[in-house]
């Protein structure tokens, strides 16, 4: 095979290696989920009351000495009245919601409903993102397709996600350079299924 061929031939598919080993007993999507999530430097809490998401909030916010919380999202905002709630991005840690989470890479799913026109890379280093169980997909196609559906006249934009929640890891992979997506993430999981 010469030189041009290599440019010429037709791109191999190479199947992705999953995240976490497949073992005898097969993983439900939300075990699979957090296993990849955990696996990436998520840090991971799991509610089955709504009352339990403020006392969650209390621990987090205690155990990193942050006092202040950039939160845009009204529905959101009435978790934080353990803290102050700042009024710009330059808060310590950004609260919110996602759109999806997504099974197959253990990523989080963001649009301008969560993040408004502003780019990841500008907000905070540290997220706490809630979302409830009913929010997991498998692939971000079958997420992007929901948005679509969900949102059918108008869609939002700055579609984004998160996969790397270990923002001061250095990676060998030099195609991942310049990844500035990386958080150091806390997902609060509502069970409502």
């Amino acid at each position: 095979m010469g030189f041009l061929d290599l440019f010429f031939k037709k791109k191999q598919v190479v199947p992705k290696e999953p995240l976490v080993e497949k073992s005898s007993a097969k993983l439900n999507p939300d075990e699979q989920f957090v296993a990849g999530f955990k696996a990436l430097g998520g840090k991971f809490l799991y509610c089955t009351k709504p009352e339990e998401v403020v006392s969650f909030l209390k621990n987090i916010f205690e155990e990193n000495a942050w006092e202040t919380a950039f939160c845009f999202d009204n529905t959101l905002s009435g978790h934080l009245n353990v803290i102050e709630i700042a009024k710009d991005e330059k808060a310590p840690v950004f609260y919110t919601a996602c759109e999806h989470l997504i099974v197959d890479d253990a990523s989080l799913l963001f649009s301008s409903n969560q993040l408004k026109e502003v780019k990841l890379t500008q907000y905070p280093e540290n997220f706490i993102v809630f979302a409830t169980t009913s929010q997991l997909l498998f692939t971000k196609d079958e997420g992007l397709t929901s948005i679509k559906h969900r949102f059918k006249k108008e869609i939002p934009t700055n579609i984004s996600a998160i996969r790397d929640y270990m923002p001061h890891k250095k990676d060998p992979n030099f195609l991942n350079y310049g990844n500035m997506n990386s958080k150091n993430l806390y997902l609060i999981l509502l069970e409502d299924l």
